[in-house]
């Protein structure tokens, strides 16, 4: 059966699996107890064993092994969290009410943004700011760049139709992405949807489901449905890094459904399985990735980040130009 994903559908989905999936667990201190239920916690739900070839069974040993009997909390929280960066996901983590872990899949590249370059050599200072957006004519009144550094959930169709309007005749645009750590979803949909003419799907997302490794739901579509009105269907690239991740990710795998749309710059940290999470014994707090994020030939091999379609690494012996944002000048001109 033919299922369709539209503006971000499933966070319904999470919000109700969450009491059926993560059930609450009796108060214990103990050391073991407590990296055992996380570990199985994972196990059953965590969705990319099978895609970052991880041996999970090898991981408790290991960090099983660190624990000791009259360790403190400071010294637990180390290894359960360690257990978990060993899933190389930033949307896993353990939070307690001293420390939160995190992988840190921006640092696997180099820094490819500097804003200050950008607003230097490029916007200058007088650059609008509409809504969540930072943006300006730039080549000489040619090109129109978008930067969007955050998914808020805060854009609106008044802020497209306003730019859109204002670049309307423009030769193409640039949309900085570029460390954008992601956000809300519904974003993803709301900002592709002035870039279609018909609906489109742009990937698929299966949901875990089962004990086992592999069992999930069925596919579902991810389609973008064509905004009502400020369209723009000439040459959008959309500029990406290792910092660009979850909803950050997600536009960029659509992107690659969007033929007037190209990718720039580095691969992006992925991050595209949405999160949920639980309790631990203790009362610290977990989440972990239980989604999957298909290409249009059902592969989830982009979770390890999304290449572009035209690669382009900052030259920082040089801070009087972007060369991301060159490239992309030299595509559109």
């Amino acid at each position: 059966m033919k299922k369709y994903l539209i503006y971000g559908a499933l966070i319904p989905v999470f919000i109700s699996c969450e009491k059926a999936f993560f059930e609450p667990k009796g108060e214990s201190l103990n050391p073991q107890e407590n990296l055992d239920y996380l570990w199985q916690q994972c196990d059953e739900k965590y969705a990319f064993f099978e895609v970052k070839n991880i041996d999970w069974d090898q991981v408790k040993m290991t960090y099983s092994s660190k624990l000791y009997d009259g360790m403190s909390d400071d010294s637990l929280f180390t290894v359960l969290g360690g257990m978990l960066t060993e899933l190389k996901d930033d949307h896993t983590n353990l939070i307690s009410n001293f420390n939160i872990s995190r992988f840190g899949v921006n640092y696997l590249g180099q820094d490819n943004f500097d804003w200050r370059i950008v607003e230097d050599h490029y916007l200058n200072q007088d650059y609008y700011i509409t809504g969540p957006f930072l943006h300006n004519f730039i080549a000489n009144g040619e090109v129109g760049y978008i930067r969007f550094p955050s998914f808020t959930g805060s854009m609106s169709i008044e802020h497209w139709s306003f730019m859109l309007e204002r670049y309307e005749n423009t030769k193409g645009l640039i949309l900085d992405l570029r460390e954008n750590g992601g956000g809300a979803v519904t974003d993803v949909f709301n900002l592709l949807s002035h870039f279609v003419e018909t609906p489109t799907t742009v990937y698929y997302s299966k949901v875990k489901t089962g004990k086992g490794h592999n069992d999930f739901s069925e596919l579902e579509e991810a389609v973008v449905i064509p905004s009502p009105s400020s369209l723009y269907l000439r040459k959008v690239m959309v500029l990406v890094d290792r910092g660009t991740y979850s909803a950050g990710s997600f536009t960029a795998i659509a992107t690659k459904a969007l033929p007037n749309m190209v990718l720039v710059g580095d691969t992006t940290g992925g991050g595209l399985g949405l999160p949920n999470g639980g309790q631990l014994p203790n009362g610290w707090k977990y989440r972990f990735s239980i989604t999957q994020t298909l290409t249009l030939d059902k592969n989830a091999d982009y979770e390890m980040g999304v290449p572009p379609d035209i690669p382009a690494l900052f030259d920082w012996s040089d801070l009087t130009k972007d060369e991301v944002i060159e490239t992309a000048l030299l595509e559109i001109l």
